[in-house]
């Protein structure tokens, strides 16, 4: 359980660390280059260790390609935007709506019903996030674009997760490999556009050692350690309850965006937190009377 506590604990720092980074680049370069070198680090892991073969059919190729786009570009690229608009602890509590977005997919893809119990759940979880989600719209309506913005990132993570679950398990691709694939051609995509819209160097003069430093530490925390231990975690523990303690990471991140960045905690964010979860604690008991939970699941990619 210490395990899993320390988990979350150091992934929530991941944005403290990346409002810090994104204030020394451009979201699409931070976004690229992070992910095209750890996606290279894990192919090349893959490849010499795992000894994949990385021939993939049409139908395999399609997928990759989508699971690049909403799991690694596009939820990275708007985090890290709202990162420089945003409080990171703010941003994580944005974040932690993918809850409620998984028990949307999962009723499309896999017919996972919303029982009477569940909706009066997911009604609760709703009714606390407006609070804090309308809490920047309050001090500064021109933060209405980066709060949907982050909106939108955590719900283009939970589909990286459906399609992520439906590679492993129906097309049969392991899990190291799909993300590695998925992070090296997300990155590209992000490196390419970057090249197209933002300045070139679009890190800022003066403090290209202390990014490279922040990109390091990002990279390590979360392609290669959490990554990892999360996989770890799985088979020792559920997803249930490993998801539950994942609840907790916005007090980390209010936590650490106090100590690193000074930023002072919000009330109204807190009390919101507490109201996700209650709500989120009867939608996973009603899911656990309805069985959808007995299985442990292939480890997902998780971004930060």
């Amino acid at each position: 359980m210490l395990w899993a506590l320390f988990m979350y604990a150091v992934w929530s720092s991941l944005f403290s660390i990346g409002k810090s980074a994104a204030l020394c680049s451009t979201p699409l370069f931070l976004t690229g280059s992070r992910m095209a070198i750890a996606g290279v680090l894990l192919t090349l892991f893959t490849f010499i260790f795992k000894k994949e073969r990385f021939r993939f059919s049409g139908r395999q190729w399609f997928s990759l390609l989508m699971l690049s786009f909403f799991s690694v570009y596009l939820t990275n690229v708007l985090e890290f935007w709202a990162l420089t608009q945003l409080p990171s602890a703010q941003v994580c509590f944005l974040y932690s709506l993918s809850p409620f977005f998984a028990a949307l997919f999962s009723y499309l893809h896999f017919g996972e019903k919303v029982s009477g119990k569940k909706l009066i759940g997911l009604l609760i979880g709703i009714v606390g996030f407006l609070p804090g989600a309308l809490l920047s719209l309050l001090q500064e309506e021109s933060q209405l674009l980066p709060t949907l913005g982050m909106m939108l990132a955590a719900a283009a993570t939970v589909y990286g997760w459906v399609l992520l679950r439906l590679i492993v398990k129906d097309q049969g691709l392991s899990s190291p490999t799909a993300n590695g694939v998925s992070m090296l051609v997300g990155g590209a995509l992000a490196l390419g556009h970057s090249y197209l819209v933002e300045p070139w160097l679009p890190v800022t003069p003066g403090l290209e050692i202390t990014f490279l430093q922040l990109l390091s530490l990002m990279i390590i925390i979360s392609n290669l350690l959490c990554y990892n231990l999360y996989g770890w975690l799985l088979r020792r523990y559920t997803a249930t309850l490993l998801s539950f303690l994942g609840l907790l990471s916005p007090f980390f991140a209010t936590l650490h965006g106090w100590l690193l960045l000074g930023e002072a905690p919000s009330w109204t964010m807190l009390a919101s937190t507490c109201f996700i979860l209650l709500g989120l604690w009867i939608v996973y008991s009603a899911e656990l009377k309805q069985g959808y939970l007995g299985q442990r699941p292939a480890p997902t990619l998780k971004n930060a």
